[in-house]
C-alpha cells in the first residue's frame, strides 16, 4: 500500500514537471513569435524607405543631410535586425524615427513634394508600419515579461535552470524618445 502511494506521488510530480516544462517551452516560443512579427514589419519598412528617399531626391534642393541620416539609421536597424540584437535595435529604431520625423517635417516646406502622390503613399505606408511596429513592440515586451516571470517563479525556476531557459531582453525606449520633440528645430 505504501509503495502504491509513493508511486502515485511520483507519478503526479512527474506529470506536473512535464506540464511545467511544456509551459516554459510555450512561453519561450511566444517570445520568438513576437520577435518574428516585429522582424516582418521592420523588413517591410526597410524595403519602403529607399523608395521614399528616391522620391525626395527628385527634388534637388531637398536637404541631403536629412536623407543621409535616414539612410544611415536604416542601415543600423537592418544590422540589428539581421543579428537579432534586441539591445541595439532600440537605439537604432529611435534614430530612424527621428530621421523620418525630420524628413516628413522638412517635406512640409516643399509643396511640390507634399503633393507628389508617390510621396504621400509612401509616407502613409511608413506611418502605418510605424504604428504596427509600436503595437508589435508592446506585444513582444509582454511576451518577454511573461517569459522572464515564468522562469523566476518557484518551482518553475528549478526546471528553467535545469533545462537552460534564459531571460530575454525587453525592447526599451531610449531617453531621446522620451523627450519632447522640438518642432521649431525640425523646420530649421
Amino acid at each position: 500500500m505504501i509503495l502504491l502511494v509513493f508511486l502515485a506521488i511520483v507519478a503526479v510530480l512527474l506529470i506536473y514537471a512535464i506540464s511545467l516544462y511544456n509551459h516554459l517551452v510555450t512561453v519561450k516560443h511566444a517570445v520568438g513569435k513576437a520577435w518574428a512579427n516585429i522582424d516582418v514589419l521592420l523588413k517591410q519598412r526597410h524595403d519602403e524607405l529607399p523608395k521614399l528617399v528616391e522620391v525626395c531626391k527628385q527634388y534637388k534642393q531637398f536637404e541631403q543631410d536629412t536623407l543621409q541620416k535616414v539612410i544611415e539609421a536604416r542601415s543600423l536597424v537592418q544590422n540589428a535586425r539581421q543579428q537579432q540584437d534586441i539591445l541595439a535595435l532600440g537605439p537604432a529604431e529611435a534614430q530612424l524615427r527621428t530621421g523620418l520625423g525630420s524628413l516628413f517635417a522638412i517635406a512640409e516646406a516643399y509643396p511640390d513634394l507634399k503633393s507628389n502622390e508617390n510621396f504621400m503613399q509612401l509616407q502613409n505606408r511608413i506611418t502605418s508600419l510605424e504604428n504596427a511596429i509600436a503595437d508589435r513592440r508592446e506585444l513582444y515586451n509582454e511576451s518577454v515579461t511573461i517569459n522572464n516571470v515564468q522562469i523566476e517563479v518557484f518551482p518553475a525556476s528549478i526546471l528553467a535552470r535545469t533545462f537552460n531557459f534564459r531571460e530575454k531582453p525587453l525592447l526599451e525606449v531610449t531617453a531621446a524618445e522620451k523627450t519632447d520633440v522640438d518642432i521649431k528645430q525640425l523646420f530649421n
